[in-house]
């Protein structure tokens, strides 16, 4: 590690939960937070940065200032960063960006919330998060939330490449046997097939009940700080030698192409950064909303020629003990996507594997991660490579 360079010195996350037990999103992010102050070693007095993504029920109005006002922190920098799914992986970026300049010590990234299941199920909550594009040109059309969207992209890409249903419920499959592994895991208690996930309903034509995300509510946390702090570190600090991001488009309408994604421009920025290349990661925590997120974010990223992400993960063991270890701990599919924080497990997972504590699904080589937010339908993208010294 060099002088002043930022590293992910705690880490924490609440078990996802379909029903928060009375808690609101304040009460997940304090009990998220006090867990991340614990893991790095600190107390609430070294905090002086606060980064948080918006709630998803809540209103959004001085949301930083709220949530510090409620944890008792005094932040000399503090900001929302509101990127959608991208938003925690970006959070950490930002971070890196404002210990590095100097702006503050210690930056608790945090993301979470209650997950409000009347978000995208009726049509004035869907009018609520939607461009102007889109209640123009895809609301009259019935759209159901993101759905409608991803399974555009994979019909396109089964019509481009010749994807077949079986290849995508793969990576279901693989990330549930990861999500067995681990005691966090919403879904951990039974094994899938392929079979299992194409014979679970189809919500949007391709796309099957068990290839989508089940939301949730929970709340996870980085902190980020300055390396060269004298500090007695727990566990071993993480640096993050590179990160990217990239944006192309934010209504489907407007997406310049539906099977290539900017995750391409991002990854490769990442990785110039950090002085590597996808033959150099070890393992890969891709934001997987859905089955096709996480085939053409392997494709763009660089693991496989475009239009062959089929073949390659059919072929590919995605699994904690396999070829390319992705989304060890299950994933959005299996682990849950808990609000916000959705994003965020995928930050913490891969520097609990870095750090070698992730138990029995530990990777057997875990010297370089790369960790992938995914906003909106694969529009804006903030990737980290996060390293092990």
């Amino acid at each position: 590690m060099t002088r002043g360079e930022a590293v992910i010195s705690g880490i924490s996350e609440l078990v996802p939960a379909l029903d928060a037990g009375g808690r609101g999103t304040l009460d997940l992010l304090a009990e998220a937070a006090a867990l991340v102050i614990q893991d790095a070693g600190l107390t609430k007095s070294d905090i002086d940065g606060l980064l948080v993504t918006p709630p998803s029920e809540d209103s959004y109005f001085l949301w930083p200032s709220q949530v510090a006002e409620y944890l008792q922190l005094d932040p000399v920098f503090m900001n929302m960063v509101e990127l959608g799914g991208a938003s925690a992986a970006a959070s950490v970026a930002r971070a890196k960006l404002i210990v590095e300049a100097g702006l503050c010590r210690h930056c608790l990234c945090l993301s979470g919330g209650v997950w409000d299941s009347q978000v995208f199920n009726t049509r004035a909550n869907k009018m609520a998060v939607m461009s102007q594009a889109e209640i123009d040109y895809e609301l009259p059309y019935g759209p159901m939330g993101f759905n409608s969207g991803y399974a555009l992209i994979a019909r396109r890409h089964m019509a481009e490449y010749g994807t077949t249903p079986q290849q995508l419920a793969k990576i279901a499959v693989d990330q549930r046997t990861n999500a067995l592994a681990n005691p966090l895991a919403l879904f951990n208690q039974q094994a899938l097939t392929v079979d299992d996930v194409l014979a679970s309903r189809v919500i949007v034509d391709p796309l099957h009940l068990l290839e989508i995300v089940r939301p949730c509510s929970g709340a996870a946390a980085v902190v980020v700080s300055c390396a060269d702090l004298d500090c007695a570190w727990p566990h071993p600090p993480i640096p993050i030698p590179g990160f990217g991001e990239a944006y192309t488009h934010n209504s489907i309408p407007y997406a310049p192409h539906l099977t290539h994604s900017p995750i391409r421009m991002a990854a490769q920025r990442a990785y110039q950064m950090a002085g590597c290349n996808p033959g150099d990661i070890d393992l890969v925590s891709l934001y997987d909303c859905y089955t096709i997120t996480v085939l053409i974010s392997l494709e763009d990223a660089g693991f496989c020629p475009k239009g062959e992400g089929g073949r390659f993960v059919a072929d590919t063991d995605l699994t904690y003990k396999g070829d390319l270890p992705c989304n060890t701990h299950g994933g959005q599919l299996s682990c849950g996507q808990a609000s916000f924080a959705g994003g965020m497990s995928h930050v913490v997972e891969a520097v609990r594997q870095l750090r070698g504590e992730a138990g029995s699904r530990q990777v057997r080589k875990n010297r370089l991660a790369l960790v992938n937010g995914n906003g909106g339908v694969m529009s804006t993208q903030s990737c980290l490579v996060l390293g092990r010294k």
